[in-house]
């Protein structure tokens, strides 16, 4: 099968099926904090870490939410990784509130203070990333015709970990059970890792 996005036969593939091709992609779930000191907390599946020397990383929007315009207004926020245990707890940050309403206390969570950054992590998350603003980046196509989509670079200035989850000097990722995003609305979860060494050659 092949197709060109924007005239795919709707019969045979009735939802997009980019997000499944483009799987399973980490979570960021991202606290931000308004001017006015509102609390933001939401997940987003554009994320990833962009370089490693400094320690960079990206989230994508799609439309501009409150993590955006909040992000805009104090040029930092903190990613929490979303896990296993707290996948109910990540998707109710989902919902699409009003302006101000605090998504973490709505789904239960406890705030913990960030060391550098002024938005708290969730506690209950085993590592947290604070992030300082470096540039917010408005999309457009392949022809130059804006997108409704930004995204945000951040620098990782503080990390966060539950020293439960560091064996050996190493953090063990399949411990944490990190959650991701596949398509539609389906998820997976990092139980077993596998090792390969990089060819010197």
């Amino acid at each position: 099968m092949f197709y060109e996005p924007d005239k795919r036969d709707k019969s045979v593939l009735r939802h997009d099926p980019f997000k499944a091709i483009v799987a399973p992609r980490p979570i960021g779930w991202i606290t931000s904090i308004s001017a006015k000191n509102e609390v933001n907390l939401a997940p987003y599946s554009y994320f990833n870490g962009v370089n490693s020397r400094a320690n960079l990383v990206m989230f994508a929007s799609e439309g501009r939410k409150d993590t955006l315009n909040n992000i805009a207004e104090t040029r930092e926020f903190v990613c929490n990784l979303a896990t296993w245990d707290l996948r109910d707890a990540m998707n109710a940050t989902a919902a699409p509130l009003p302006h101000g309403i605090n998504e973490m206390q709505r789904a239960g969570l406890e705030p913990a203070p960030s060391r550098l950054v002024k938005p708290p992590r969730v506690a209950a998350s085993p590592c947290a990333l604070e992030c300082k603003l470096i540039k917010i980046v408005a999309l457009e196509t392949a022809d130059g015709k804006p997108v409704d989509g930004h995204v945000v670079f951040g620098q990782v200035v503080g990390v966060h970990i539950d020293d439960r989850y560091i064996v050996d000097g190493l953090l063990d990722t399949a411990a944490m059970k990190p959650i991701a995003r596949c398509g539609y609305d389906q998820y997976a979860v990092v139980e077993s890792v596998f090792s390969m060494q990089r060819p010197e050659t």
